[in-house]
């Protein structure tokens, strides 16, 4: 089996019937994408000590998640899922690395003050959002609420946000334009006073 006989539907449905070589066939022909994410993302690794075969390996994981998963997503090419798969599991990993330097999701405060914190970064009149929000200590049970209204653009972008990214680096990461990223922080901003507004 050559992966230029085969779509990646086809390959698909034979992996679903358990054949290995299909596997590998589709491995070896998302190998090139895996590697051009990790190249791409290793600039923002100088001091977590990832290098990019760890990278590489992350975006494998990835890969075999859109593989296992994709027949529970509709109306979406398998090309574009598995590149969501990759990038998030190789972006979930720097984040993770950076945790302990942002300490975004490590300390807890008081409820009470996780409304006032996050207005900081809705206010449309900050002039740097990527700042205010980064400032922000919530906790890990409200980024997961603020996660689950997120669409998969929007998500992405927050993680990156609160994992102490600028515009410009998320443009790139992301190969997004400046205004494109901007304007999903706009909407994830909404999203995040409409939310405020029913925990108050």
């Amino acid at each position: 089996m050559e992966y230029k006989d085969f779509n990646d539907y086809e390959l698909l449905s034979y992996i679903a019937e358990g054949n290995e070589e299909a596997n590998n066939i589709i491995i070896k022909k998302y190998e090139p994408l895996i590697n051009k994410i990790a190249t791409k993302m290793l600039p923002y690794c100088k001091n977590n000590g990832l290098e990019k075969s760890d990278l590489i390996q992350e975006g494998m994981i990835g890969l075999d998640h859109a593989i296992s998963r994709y027949h529970e997503v509709n109306n979406i090419l398998f090309y574009t899922y598995a590149k969501t798969c990759i990038q998030r599991k190789i972006m979930s990993v720097i984040i993770s690395s950076n945790r302990n330097k942002n300490k975004i999701l490590n300390d807890s405060i008081s409820y009470d003050n996780e409304a006032n914190l996050i207005s900081k970064f809705i206010k449309d009149s900050n002039p740097n959002p990527e700042e205010a929000i980064l400032d922000l200590e919530i906790e890990e049970d409200l980024v997961i609420k603020i996660k689950n209204s997120l669409t998969p653009l929007e998500e992405q972008v927050f993680s990156l946000l609160i994992a102490g990214f600028k515009y410009n680096e998320i443009a790139k990461i992301l190969d997004k334009s400046k205004k494109s990223v901007d304007n999903t922080i706009q909407r994830i901003k909404q999203k995040i006073k409409k939310l405020t507004e029913i925990v108050e």
